[in-house]
């Protein structure tokens, strides 16, 4: 069966008008509601109000206009049922092909924070996920089930396949587009959730959207899968990339694979850690990740400065890493990178004569992510039979908070020193110890259970890659619990010290620094990283 009449009510005109006219252009008959409507006619279409359409006017200011069985009927009428046929022309129904909605906008609602509760309730769409979800449910039958569309990105897929399958679409963009549609209803039903178990026992007009509760009782999230991957952090576990439909502008989901292999699990896991670390910074920086952990970080007047400082923490571990610059990479910086083995490379562009450079070596992954500031709403870990989740840690270091604890109070160099080391410090798997001094890491200590452990193996790092801690600063993502984690880190050259105190021994530690003759700051906040 031919698509003979389309349904079309949208919040989202974009591109509607001449999805509308192509379909008129195929002699589809449209029908709308409200605004589409007006919009329709004033662009001189042939369209039917819907409650011309049901003889039904819209009633209880517009909460009920295409809940009617003219609407109904006419989209879960299955076409391959002769009993179903013949009751829609006992009635005097015609069947509806093409149902084109789009939801009221309830999540950009209760995102403002002058909305209120009425704001938010009046826009739950109630008809537009009962028309959705009965078109979606009779997508698929032998003889052509009702297409649904809810993205205008789509409209172009619908005219090309009507105009491939005479009128009609296959079978496989209709179950795709349901499957879409239940997806987005489950969303938009899981927002609204959200949103209601987050209100407090207040009066509905004594409150806004902004004032409900920061972790509501029930929790939805949807995400879209992007690709299925070869397998996961080991051969024997099965593994797909997931992409949250709203990510904001700097986050990982974001890129854009120019060249390269596929994407493993363990790609995508250490991109996002270099990632997130590189654009932290705000001059010219490179990081290199290894299993998650930074192995090299540092800033430099270019980009291919930087490079040559992050490498030289630690060469032996950037073999097969991942590498990320916040700067677009030039044809140097390419050739240089282009010297050792890597993983996958990242940065917000490339130069044409870096691509031609990187080009030569076809099995690295370049991907191009564009700069941002957006954060992860949360931050979920799976645990048995239930889920954590957290805010991220994304709270800006408040300067004014610093306390200088020790006798000897740091230079400016030293203060320097001891923040890079205190940024990069955030990125290492606790418990963590980094090294660091004139824009660079020097060795960095990350996922032990001591600290002191991760104290002895940083130093150990800079001493195997030939780099001297005299004079360095130091940065702990935690407090140190006994004075011998420092006494390791002074002992190995370090000058100045940087942790968030807040340890029963602090003085122990701070009478230790004074004893020992270095500088100690304290930050106030931990950077624990499990």
């Amino acid at each position: 069966m031919k698509i003979q009449t389309a349904l079309i009510s949208v919040s989202d005109k974009t591109g509607v008008i001449d999805f509308a006219r192509a379909l008129h252009a195929r002699n589809v008959r449209l029908l709308s509601t409200g605004g589409t409507a007006r919009q329709l006619a004033q662009a001189g279409l042939p369209v039917t109000e819907v409650a011309d359409h049901t003889g039904s006017p819209e009633i209880l200011d517009g909460r009920v206009k295409t809940l009617h069985p003219r609407i109904h009927a006419g989209l879960l009428a299955r076409r391959d049922t002769t009993e179903h046929m013949d009751t829609l022309a006992q009635h005097g129904i015609d069947r509806i092909d093409l149902l084109v909605v789009n939801l009221y906008p309830f999540r950009e609602t209760i995102a403002r924070p002058d909305c209120t509760f009425d704001d938010a309730i009046e826009n739950i769409d109630i008809g537009g996920p009962a028309m959705l979800r009965a078109a979606a449910k009779n997508h698929g039958n032998k003889a052509g089930g009702v297409t649904v569309v809810i993205d205008p990105a789509d409209y172009t897929r619908v005219l090309q396949e009507m105009d491939q399958h005479h009128g009609q679409t296959s079978f496989a963009l209709r179950l795709s587009l349901a499957t879409k549609v239940y997806a987005h209803t489950a969303a938009y039903d899981g927002a609204i959730a959200s949103y209601l178990s987050s209100l407090t026992a207040q009066e509905p007009d004594a409150q806004t959207c902004a004032e409900r509760e920061s972790w509501p009782r029930t929790l939805t999230m949807q995400v879209q899968r992007e690709q299925t991957l070869r397998y996961g952090e080991n051969p024997q576990q099965s593994a797909a990339f997931y992409r949250d439909p709203v990510s904001g502008s700097g986050l990982l989901a974001n890129f854009r694979q120019l060249q390269g292999k596929e994407l493993s699990y363990n790609n995508i896991a250490d991109a996002d850690a270099a990632w997130e670390c590189v654009r932290s910074f705000e001059g010219p920086a490179c990081v290199i990740i290894k299993h998650a952990n930074p192995c090299g970080v540092a800033t430099g007047e270019t980009i291919y400065e930087a490079y040559q400082k992050a490498l030289r923490t630690d060469p032996t571990s950037a073999f097969g890493g991942i590498i990320a610059f916040n700067r677009p990479v030039d044809a140097s910086t390419a050739e240089a990178v282009s010297g050792q083995f890597l993983e996958v490379l990242l940065a917000p562009a490339y130069e044409g004569s870096a691509l031609s450079v990187l080009g030569h070596k076809k099995n690295v992954r370049v991907l191009e992510v564009p700069l941002g500031t957006a954060q992860n709403t949360f931050d979920i870990k799976r645990v048995g039979g239930g889920w954590l989740v957290q805010t991220p840690d994304s709270e800006t270091l408040d300067m004014s908070a610093l306390k200088v604890v020790s006798d000897l109070k740091p230079t400016q160099e030293q203060m320097q020193d001891m923040l890079f080391a205190w940024k990069v410090a955030k990125f290492v798997k606790s418990n963590a110890i980094v090294y660091a001094g004139q824009g660079m890491t020097l060795g960095v200590g990350a996922g032990q259970m001591s600290r002191v452990d991760s104290a002895r193996i940083a130093s150990i790092k800079a001493q195997n890659a030939g780099l001297s801690l005299q004079g360095s600063a130091v940065a702990s993502d935690a407090f140190f619990p006994f004075r011998d984690g420092l006494d390791v880190v002074v002992d190995a050259g370090a000058k100045c010290v940087i942790q968030p105190g807040g340890s029963m021994r602090d003085e122990e530690v701070i009478s230790a620094a004074n004893e020992r003759g270095v500088v100690m700051v304290l930050t106030g906040m931990r950077h624990f990283r499990h």
